[in-house]
């Protein structure tokens, strides 16, 4: 403790500042490695409208932690290199500020990965697939059809506007898709 006694005030304060929040630092990151959500504790949440559900948010728990982290250590390293008052304050306040639009930006875009899961019938249109439950010639009769969509296996309702039947196996390919989610498809040759 000898060291902290003998540094000038200014000094003191980076490192109370950086100590508590490497700390709070700490702990958030274990909490949250465990699978504990750190920011249940509070938040003062800034939205600022986006075009999805989750907004840009600046001001939260993480952010505020990660700011005083940076400052503080910033800090230290303007200390440490022989920087004036003045601008140890400034280059810290933008290194802070630096990481929490770092972190705002990187959770902002991290929400935006997410994926509803709904299925877009339209994105069936020109895709190849096969027929499963035989399909009856000239919309005579709704059949089923397995074909890729959105990344996955879909076992879907299909007509056709074929003369003879499509029977199961027949490779066809999705040309309309009609209203009420019903695929139209001919056959492959």
């Amino acid at each position: 403790m000898e060291w902290f006694q003998e540094l000038s005030s200014f000094q003191k304060t980076y490192w109370i500042v950086t100590g508590i929040s490497t700390l709070i630092f700490l702990i958030i990151l274990v909490t949250t490695f465990i699978g504990a959500d750190a920011d249940d504790i509070g938040d003062v949440d800034a939205e600022i409208e986006a075009d999805t559900g989750a907004g840009f948010q600046f001001f939260t728990l993480k952010n505020l932690v990660g700011f005083f982290t940076i400052f503080g250590w910033s800090g230290i390293a303007c200390i440490d290199a022989g920087y004036s008052k003045s601008t140890t304050i400034i280059i810290s306040l933008l290194c802070g500020l630096a990481m929490m639009f770092v972190m705002a930006a990187m959770f902002y875009y991290i929400s935006k990965l997410t994926s509803s899961g709904t299925l877009k019938m339209q994105n069936a249109l020109n895709s190849i697939g096969e027929v499963y439950l035989t399909v009856g010639a000239n919309r005579s009769k709704t059949g089923k059809i397995q074909i890729k969509i959105q990344g996955a296996l879909r076992e879907l309702e299909a007509l056709t506007d074929a003369n003879e039947d499509l029977k199961q196996g027949t490779i066809i390919k999705v040309i309309e898709v009609t209203n009420n989610g019903i695929l139209i498809i001919e056959p492959q040759k």
